[in-house]
């Protein structure tokens, strides 16, 4: 039985929070392998600044640079809206015999019963937490789920921080993987945009 973790969001774009924090799960929870999982759109956010293909493109842009991070399309092939409950619902069949974890920020954790059968959650995954500056609500009341809580990268960091960032033209070179930075200037994304 693998032990698998699977970190959601939009990557619009990718950055150092996301990355670090899947690779400490892995770490601290001794998960076998990590998967990053955009989503094609996210209920509970605004629409994302650049596209499907380009946010898919900024992960495999960087993915050699980390080994213990991979990729999953899956919401992305779906489109539409992507809901945690549907997505863990494929992995359980996908991976029948393995333990899996979803991974969430604390900026997500209060969210957690406003998402779609927030009460079924618990019967595909486990989720772990990473602790983010700025977010120490408690856990909400849910019975049916377990929640592991771990000190996330202490990164005050996020992705519309990044997009104003560049937009204002102002230096991100600390905040994004280099190669998802050169994607981001070969495509001239988040510049055009008010």
């Amino acid at each position: 039985m693998a032990k698998l973790g699977f970190l959601g969001g939009s990557f619009d774009p990718v950055h150092f929070g996301h990355v670090l924090g899947a690779l400490a799960a892995a770490k601290e929870q001794g998960l076998d392998r990590v998967f990053l999982v955009p989503a094609a759109r996210a209920p509970l956010k605004p629409v994302e600044d650049s596209t499907a293909a380009d946010r898919l493109g900024m992960l495999q842009a960087i993915l050699p640079d980390y080994p213990g991070l991979e990729i999953s399309d899956h919401e992305l092939s779906r489109e539409g809206e992507s809901y945690t409950i549907d997505t863990l619902r494929h992995f359980r069949k996908a991976y029948p015999a393995d333990k899996l974890y979803w991974i969430i920020g604390s900026d997500q954790l209060a969210k957690l019963p406003l998402w779609k059968e927030a009460s079924n959650l618990g019967q595909f995954a486990e989720f772990i937490c990473l602790d983010r500056p700025g977010y120490g609500d408690p856990a909400p009341e849910m019975d049916s789920l377990r929640i592991h809580r771990m000190a996330g990268p202490r990164l005050p960091l996020s992705s519309t921080q990044v997009r104003d960032r560049i937009r204002r033209g102002q230096a991100v070179e600390d905040l994004i993987p280099h190669k998802a930075l050169v994607y981001v200037r070969q495509k001239g994304l988040y510049r055009n945009q008010s």
